[in-house]
């Protein structure tokens, strides 16, 4: 990404269409390739080996390297792409959202604050605020599946490897470490306590 390059990449990607807000802080790389209508907000970095299709926006500060932007895809702002992952067309990813070695599919959203590592998300998914999927056993990388129509509640913990099967549902606050079955509700959770009258200590 030198800057002796980047004024010729602009350049050559304004001529062809993309529409950049600030180009001056907006970076490519000699092999990104971008379809017919994508906007691209300011202080984005877009590193090697991106492929972006058609009817793209990708916002503020996100970050792209080795990865596959399918047609009408929407990206931050403050997101970012890590490689050998996809994203199909109609699927979402808001801020402050790391997705690596996976596939979001199409018309799925991961909107808030959530890391998807080695996982392959189906269609119409919605991955809700604060979900991690646990990649990582501190020896081996290990793989989640979430099938089609399948909802993740905010703030659920996802321990591969594992199975969630389609239309099934994941309770807010959850710590999943077994395969959910189709159309099953998966709840893990402490049952509320209260201590009536209870007084702090001075």
């Amino acid at each position: 990404m030198k800057g002796l390059n980047q004024k010729k990449l602009r350049n050559k990607f304004l001529k062809l269409g993309v529409k950049m807000i600030g180009p001056e802080t907006i970076f490519f790389s000699e092999d990104t390739k971008i379809g017919k209508n994508v906007i691209i907000e300011p202080y984005v970095v877009i590193g090697p080996n991106v492929k972006i299709s058609n009817n793209v926006i990708i916002k503020s500060f996100s970050h792209l390297e080795s990865c596959k932007i399918e047609n009408k895809v929407e990206i931050g702002p403050y997101a970012r792409i890590r490689p050998d992952t996809i994203l199909q067309e109609g699927s979402k990813v808001g801020n402050f959202v790391e997705i690596k070695k996976s596939t979001l599919g199409k018309k799925s959203k991961v909107n808030h604050l959530s890391y998807i590592g080695d996982t392959k998300i189906g269609k119409h998914v919605n991955i809700g605020a604060g979900t991690i999927t646990c990649n990582f056993d501190g020896k081996n990388k290990n793989k989640t599946r979430i099938k089609d129509s399948v909802f993740i509640g905010s703030n659920s913990s996802l321990v591969a490897p594992i199975i969630i099967d389609k239309e099934s549902i994941v309770g807010a606050g959850s710590v999943i470490t077994k395969n959910v079955r189709k159309k099953t509700l998966a709840l893990t959770r402490s049952p509320q306590v209260e201590v009536k009258n209870y007084k702090r200590k001075k």
